[in-house]
């Protein structure tokens, strides 16, 4: 499935620290390169006419639908299959082109666990439990925050540097909660950690893995500011190639 590459991370709607699961049926829309989490803003352009249907089932019916990250398979053609936790997208706008193509853009809501797939239509669809963002509001979550803030802050004027962008944030959250999804949607990782990220348990416990991988990733940042002038020196022969010995 194509898609615009640009992800979300601007500011989300606030979280809310769920207390019960719950079980429904969603559409379900498998994604190779993506990692939905709630509050992330994702854009996404749709050409298949199995998810022309969903989506146009999804506003008619005023349905959300689930994302999950593609474990085995593609997007296109046969059913791929899907890591078994995903986020569920609400539809905020959708541009129908006149051969029926969608550009439509999302937002994640709620994160969920399937428990039962079901191939009753053209998309895939399945049951689910919703599976609430826990132990936001506890004081571990807000010693964790306390120590992710900083790091946090650190890591974007890193990544700032590396990328040769002016890269801001704006007032970090106050609660934990929010503060956790934000770093998981801001932190430049590898899909199956980001997938690790969207399972855990809880806030507290997101906080903590989200500390690790925000100081491993400095680290190997402030190694690349920091030899970036000698790449640049061995780059600087007539051609513009590495000089050899």
């Amino acid at each position: 499935m194509d898609r615009n590459q640009g992800l979300a991370g601007r500011r989300s709607e606030r979280a809310i620290d769920h207390k019960q699961a719950k079980t429904m049926e969603l559409p379900l829309f498998p994604l190779n390169n993506i990692v939905l989490f709630p509050g992330m803003v994702l854009p996404l352009h749709i050409f298949e006419p199995r998810y022309r249907e969903m989506i146009n089932r999804c506003m008619s019916e005023q349905l959300p639908f689930g994302v999950l990250l593609i474990k085995e398979g593609s997007e296109v053609g046969e059913p791929a299959i899907p890591h078994l936790v995903g986020t569920a997208a609400r539809i905020m706008r959708v541009e129908t082109q006149d051969d029926g193509r969608m550009n439509i853009t999302v937002i994640g809501t709620q994160r969920f666990r399937v428990k039962e797939l079901h191939h009753r239509f053209s998309y895939l669809t399945g049951t689910v439990e919703t599976m609430p963002l826990v132990n936001g509001s506890t004081k571990l979550a807000d010693d964790l925050a306390h120590r992710v803030r900083p790091r946090l802050m650190e890591y974007v004027e890193l990544l700032s540097k590396a990328s040769r962008q002016k890269l801001t944030l704006d007032r970090l959250p106050e609660d934990a909660l929010t503060l956790a999804l934000m770093v998981a949607i801001a932190l430049q990782v590898n899909n199956e950690e980001k997938q690790a990220l969207l399972s855990l348990v809880g806030i507290p416990e997101m906080l903590a893995r989200e500390l690790h991988l925000l100081s491993r990733e400095s680290l190997l940042l402030q190694y690349m500011n920091d030899t970036l002038a000698d790449v640049v020196a061995m780059n600087l022969g007539p051609t513009g190639a590495i000089l050899p010995n």
